[in-house]
């Protein structure tokens, strides 16, 4: 049956109708998707690249360069070695199980103490006799010292100074890491700066370079300056093209320190490159450097173990008591029992007894020993002192480079004032036909090296504050002041 034209149509309407709505799910569901899913992607394209402040950049090598791991792994070693030589002061208790299977061929004398020959008791027997017998013995020997004389704690005591040292010297990896991190951080800083200084230059030459060639052209200049404009836009081109593998180097150098792909490192320019500070981090002692710290450390650990050499010389004394039981193939009489007899302890004992030992001999070698560890006490003490002069030293030097740092920065501005208007001055006047092309040329190297001056000089501050809380061993100071200071503080 044929289908009337108003039902064919109908139908057209229905399916175009159900296209539309399909597209229309499908436009909704792809911009629920946009919204949900577009954030994310977005994040994580961002995280790709990580713009850092100083502040995050050591925190975050702190945390995560091996070394700083390895340091505060040794730390936890040291303080594990504490509880072993605490367990010094728990009793032993021992135990013993033995079965055999041997001859009972006795014999009256005497056996020196050694370690080859296993002992026989019982009678001695008239004749020899290959049969053999089994045996067994089983015990437990509980021993514990009351008294040491102050020995085990010595003992302690050196192992505190292990980890006294051990903590120091994990406290001097944090501070190399957090001044290697400070330093790559300004040293990149440094060359964005350089490279920046080096684009404007580059400009600024294509720009002339251009006007140059316009004059030429129109014959109001001498052929020599294109070519002088020329070769002055391929050094400025030269001197760029180094500013940025200075850039990627110091970029790569950083990112070593973090860990991180170099790719993905990238520093904020704007917390550094204000005005420089005027006031300083509160100081502190240097003897709490961790440099003089570790020294001092080594100093109480070889005093500790001069005290250990002065607690040997002491009598040994022990509490013991035993349980034990033994078991024979042979009657008391020698006779052989045969079977399984001897298998197990069929006898048993007990006891308890005080053993004392002294090394009497051992006080010869206990002077000389404590004769070494004495010089290496005196030693370890000169180091300290050697250590503290070193570190007055170095306070001296970064408070001198800081006070010519900010002498420099000072006056940098001036200089980059000067040099722009010279700059704009002699450019124009070479324009007007006043001044030679050489002039313009001097004037732009001299722009160009004002504004690397002015910028280098606001870090140098900085890197002398950063230099001088690295002399007295903590760089917290510092950090917090930068803090204070980008956030401005007071």
């Amino acid at each position: 049956m044929a289908s009337s034209p108003n039902g064919v149509c109908e139908r057209r309407e229905q399916i175009v109708l159900t296209n539309c709505r399909t597209y229309l799910r499908w436009i909704a569901v792809t911009l629920v998707l946009c919204v949900l899913v577009g954030p994310t992607i977005l994040a994580q394209a961002g995280g790709a690249s990580k713009a850092l402040t100083l502040e995050q950049a050591v925190d975050f090598s702190l945390k995560n360069y091996p070394a700083v791991r390895a340091s505060l792994e040794r730390v936890g070693a040291a303080q594990a070695a504490i509880g072993l030589a605490q367990t010094n002061y728990l009793p032993r208790a021992d135990v013993v199980w033995q079965m055999n299977r041997a001859t009972d061929n006795n014999i009256t004398g005497l056996l020196l103490p050694q370690s080859i020959i296993a002992p026989i008791s019982g009678p001695v027997t008239v004749s020899l006799s290959n049969h053999s017998a089994w045996g067994s013995a089983a015990g437990l020997l509980f021993s514990w010292e009351p008294v040491d004389f102050g020995y085990r704690g010595a003992k302690v005591d050196a192992a505190r100074a292990v980890r006294d040292r051990v903590t120091a010297e994990a406290s001097l990896t944090r501070l190399d890491v957090a001044v290697a991190t400070v330093n790559a951080y300004l040293t990149m800083l440094a060359a964005q700066q350089t490279a920046h200084a080096a684009e404007a230059d580059v400009q600024r030459r294509e720009t002339f370079d251009k006007a140059v060639r316009v004059l030429v052209d129109n014959q109001l200049r001498a052929g020599a300056d294109a070519s002088r404009a020329d070769a002055e836009l391929a050094r400025a081109k030269v001197n760029l093209a180094r500013a940025r593998q200075l850039q990627k180097v110091s970029r790569a150098a950083l990112a070593d320190i973090l860990g991180l792909p170099d790719t993905s490192v990238e520093v904020q320019e704007s917390s550094l490159l204000g005005p420089p500070p005027d006031g300083s981090p509160h100081t502190t002692l240097l003897k709490n450097n961790p440099i003089a710290e570790v020294q001092h450390a080594r100093v109480e650990e070889a005093q500790a173990q001069i005290h250990i050499l002065d607690r040997s010389y002491y009598p040994k004394l022990y509490l013991q008591s035993s349980v034990y039981g033994r078991g024979s193939g042979w009657d008391p009489t020698g006779k052989f029992e045969g079977g399984t007899a001897g298998l197990g302890p069929d006898r048993s004992n007990w006891a308890v007894g005080l053993t004392v030992t002294f090394p009497a001999l051992d006080i010869f070698a206990i002077r000389s020993r404590k004769a070494v560890a004495s010089a290496n006490e005196r030693a370890e003490a000169a180091r300290y002192d050697q250590a503290l002069q070193d570190l007055t030293g170095q306070w001296r030097k970064a408070q001198a480079s800081l006070e010519g740092a900010r002498s420099v920065a000072e006056n940098t501005p001036q200089e980059l004032d000067a040099a722009r208007t010279t700059e704009n001055q002699v450019r124009a006047r070479y324009q007007s036909g006043l001044a030679t092309l050489v002039d313009v040329a001097d004037a732009q190297s001299l722009l160009v090296q004002a504004e690397t001056d002015d910028a280098l000089a606001r870090l140098a501050v900085w890197q002398n504050l950063a230099a001088v809380a690295a002399s007295e061993g903590d760089l917290q100071p510092f950090l917090q002041f930068l803090h204070d200071k980008t956030q401005g503080g007071p």
